[in-house]
């Protein structure tokens, strides 16, 4: 049986997980089901990395230990990814006894074999990169990553003779040109080797200022520099040296990363592997960012997307098909509400709902959704230049999705697609019911029906949830290790005489893109003479709908009263309900603090969790304390009662949690 071995990176656990996090998991995830549709045995590897000076700095920050900190990030990870429909074999953590035990068997082998050596190092330390930066690396004095001037460190350490082993890469990449895809980055990797600027890698820190690491196991004063722990843990997890998972599965293994650790993965990792007597992994699979509004993601921008907000939305099936189809893979591609809305209405409501709604509404009402015998059918040349196409379909399909070409590989099976309802539309189901052309509505019912199983079927790996839904219309049962990918990569299958397919609610609603949020200024009280019902609710709501006549007139205030109001901006990270209060939602919103602040709002008449998910709302900050329902609410968001219902006060573009309104 052929095998499969796809792994993410491990995730520095730095960070709560966002979009690009859920990228590149959910692109492993189809990798590793399109193998399975193959017929192959797979093993997919994700995880979190935990060692290091920017974990530390960050637990102490916290208050918390730097385990119970990495136990903390690390939980929100693992339990996302099943939410994002990811199935992962294994989920690793480098803070395992087991993997500790790897990587100093690994060190131990490498300086008994004397590729690891003690010097002295003075060089160009970032501590957001956690590794020296060399002369040519750095843009105008600083890090071109982080943009920030490292700071010179000068101290003893150990290294790996990394350059040692530069031409011996060399020679296999260009005796592998697929190592690296795609090429645009085995070129650069190629360029640095050729320059002759490959150094040897500092692997150490001193425990006089860092702690927190996998101790070295020949000199107990020094921790292993956080990459060379990281990136063992792909054999960590195979059981290397004599594990049966690594002999099975390292021969086919594939790394996929985002492109700003390109040079951990395609030099210290295959370098290591040499050291180690290891033949390096198959392929490296390299994709670009995600860009908001053409800049980079960044929490520190305040334009990170985060993961479930986005799927409360979208759904599950609608989320992974657009990060799949609308990033050309290698290349960046830009995120936007508008541009997801667009792709969702053409690509599913439109062009994939639509041909099922209607395809299934047509097989009810003129077969009573039972299929007639394909024998006695009255098939045309339309119906053979389908079939012939669903074929090409297909395959262009297989290829694509091999090379992690994804979003090409969607293209083509949306040729499919197309066809489909131009299919219908030319064959005019509807005419030939009105004229008892039975047999020729029979064949025009089967091919399309037809065509409609395999678009499902080749949908699994990107949206499984939609595509298991698909085919239960259809009445065709599911088993990916039952799917003959031969079979339909050679024809187009007619479904059964007999089956029964069924309708059921749309596959996709449109969505609609929201309004943009108008500025308004919010009103100070609840209209005089009418209090509220439910006296809970009264202070959370920022304002109630003012009255022209009834209002009375406010005093005028000094400029040093309204500079006593601390309004900030932050966004919405999660919702719930209070319990027993219909108009109270229990939020969390990030203004730039430790932690998420608490906020009990009167908005549950207006909104559902989902519309408030990721928002970026005005709080007033030093708001007193007051608790509702049993629960502290630690300031209030600010919204405007319109004829409609409310809206929220917002900022006409994307700032950075915790900026202050002035």
């Amino acid at each position: 049986m052929n095998r499969f071995f796809i792994s993410t990176p491990i995730y520095y656990v730095n960070a709560k997980p966002h979009l690009g996090h859920a990228y590149t998991t959910i692109v492993a995830d189809c990798a590793a089901r399109f193998h399975r549709l193959l017929g192959e045995e797979v093993y997919f590897l994700t995880g979190t990395d935990e060692h290091g000076d920017k974990i530390a700095e960050a637990a102490k920050a916290a208050g918390q230990t730097p385990a119970q900190y990495a136990d903390a990030i690390s939980g929100l990870f693992k339990n996302l990814w099943p939410e994002l429909g990811v199935e992962y074999t294994r989920f690793i953590r480098t803070t395992e006894k087991e993997h500790i035990a790897v990587v100093q068997a690994a060190l131990q082998k490498v300086f008994d074999q004397g590729d690891i050596y003690f010097g002295d190092y003075g060089g160009h330390y970032c501590f957001g990169c956690e590794r020296f930066l060399t002369e040519k690396e750095l843009v105008d004095g600083l890090c071109p990553d982080h943009k920030t001037k490292p700071e010179y460190v000068a101290e003893k350490n150990y290294f790996f003779r990394m350059a040692k082993y530069q031409d011996r890469l060399l020679a296999h990449i260009r005796e592998n040109p697929d190592f690296i895809r795609p090429s645009q980055y085995k070129n650069e990797v190629v360029s640095l080797l050729e320059s002759g600027a490959l150094e040897d890698l500092c692997i150490s820190r001193p425990t006089s200022r860092l702690t927190w690491g996998v101790p070295l196991p020949f000199d107990e004063n020094y921790v292993t520099y956080v990459w060379f722990d990281a990136l063992i843990n792909y054999i960590t997890a195979l059981g290397w040296p004599d594990g049966g998972d690594f002999a099975a599965f390292w021969p086919a293994a594939q790394h996929l990363v985002a492109k700003d650790i390109l040079k951990p993965h395609a030099i210290f990792w295959p370098t290591m592997l040499m050291a180690l007597g290891i033949t390096p992994y198959r392929h490296l699979n390299v994709h670009g960012y995600w860009l908001v509004r053409d800049t980079k993601m960044s929490k520190s921008l305040g334009n990170v997307v985060e993961p479930r907000a986005m799927a409360e939305a979208f759904g599950v099936s609608g989320m992974r098909y657009f990060l799949l189809r609308e990033m050309t893979f290698g290349h960046d591609a830009s995120f936007s509400e508008e541009s997801m809305v667009g792709r969702f209405n053409a690509d599913l409501a439109n062009d994939l709902g639509n041909l099922f709604n209607r395809v299934l509404a047509m097989a009810h009402k003129y077969f009573d959704g039972v299929l007639p015998d394909p024998e006695h059918a009255e098939f045309s040349d339309l119906d053979r230049e389908l079939a012939a196409l669903a074929v090409t379909a297909a395959n262009n399909w297989r290829d694509m999705f091999a090379s992690m070409r994804f979003s090409k590989g969607l293209e083509a099976l949306w040729e499919l697609v197309r066809a489909l309802n131009k299919h219908v539309d030319a064959s005019a189901p509807w005419t030939l019911f009105k004229e008892g052309r039975t047999a020729r509505l029979a064949a025009v019912l089967h091919s399309t029906l037809a065509g409609m199983r395999k678009t499902a079927l080749l949908l699994w790996p990107v949206m499984p949830e939609a595509s298991e839904k698909m085919l239960a219309l259809l009445a065709q049962p599911f088993v990916p290790a039952e799917v003959d990918m031969q079979r339909e990569c050679r024809e187009l299958a007619m479904l059964p005489a007999g089956a029964r397919v069924e309708t059921g609610t749309p596959l996709f609603p449109r969505k609609e893109t929201p309004a943009p949020m108008e500025p308004a200024a919010p009103a100070a009280a609840a209209k005089p003479g009418k209090p509220s019902k439910n006296k809970d609710a009264a202070a959370p709501k920022a304002a109630a709908k003012a009255d022209p006549v009834e209002a009375p007139a406010l005093a005028d205030v000094e400029f040093a009263d309204f500079q006593r109001l601390d309004l900030r901006l932050g966004a919405v990270v999660s919702v719930s309900p209070v319990p027993d209060a219909d108009r109270l939602f229990l939020v969390a919103v990030d203004l730039g603090e430790m932690t998420p602040r608490q906020v009990v709002a009167g908005l549950a008449e207006y909104f559902q969790p989902a519309d408030l998910m990721g928002r970026q709302v005005v709080v007033v900050a030093n708001l007193k304390p007051r608790k509702l329902r049993g629960y502290v609410s630690h300031g209030m968001i600010l919204a405007v009662r319109t004829d409609g219902g409310m809206q929220l006060l917002t900022a006409s573009g994307p700032v950075p949690p915790g900026a202050k309104v002035s």
